[in-house]
């Protein structure tokens, strides 16, 4: 038995995992049961899997950021005491992570790898290039998509799915949160 795999990313209506200009972080439309899903959800025993730029990214972020700052929300903080895996054939461990090691090697044969390895289920938070590798190969389980209510034509940044294979999604979950942010849960199948 394999470990399941999700793909959980934010996106704008138009597609973009982040944003230039003012928005800020969730596009300044984070609420109260956003928040307490996302803490919810990754209270779940499970292992992040990152591509290096996030992990770098998380790092930085991290690093620069005060007590109050979003960036340090329960669910990130729990997010971070999640055992994790880093793909990087440029990065070496010790990393500024507390359970995070280091794997080299194609990350669709580290995760595939991992998947037949893992007791738990695996969860990848963003890294958009490793994760349309892994999509293309087959070993996406779930994409799980977080869609803001905004539109940034003039500043996305990130497209999520820009130079992806094609692919049904069949949906098996969806839940409104705030009344205006969508979780939609989706089981991909490459379009053949």
């Amino acid at each position: 038995m394999t470990a399941t795999y999700t793909f959980d990313v934010f996106s704008s209506l138009d597609g973009y995992g982040a944003a230039g200009g003012d928005w800020g972080g969730y596009w300044g439309k984070q609420g109260p049961e956003l928040l307490e899903h996302r803490l919810d959800l990754y209270s779940q025993p499970q292992r992040m899997v990152f591509g290096a730029n996030t992990y770098r990214v998380f790092a930085q972020l991290l690093a620069a950021s005060t007590e109050e700052s979003e960036v340090r929300d329960p669910w990130v903080t729990r997010m971070r005491g999640l055992p994790a895996t880093v793909v990087s054939n440029t990065l070496h461990g010790p990393l500024d992570w507390p359970d995070a090691t280091v794997l080299s090697g194609d990350a669709v044969d580290v995760v595939a790898r991992l998947k037949e390895e893992s007791e738990v289920p695996l969860r990848s938070h963003g890294s958009l290039s490793m994760n349309r590798a892994l999509l293309a190969a087959g070993l996406v389980d779930r994409v799980q998509v977080t869609l803001f209510p905004v539109v940034t034509g003039q500043t996305g940044a990130d497209a999520i799915f820009e130079g992806a294979a094609d692919f049904d999604l069949d949906l098996i979950e969806t839940r409104t949160l705030d009344g205006r942010t969508q979780e939609l849960i989706y089981r991909p199948t490459l379009h053949a």
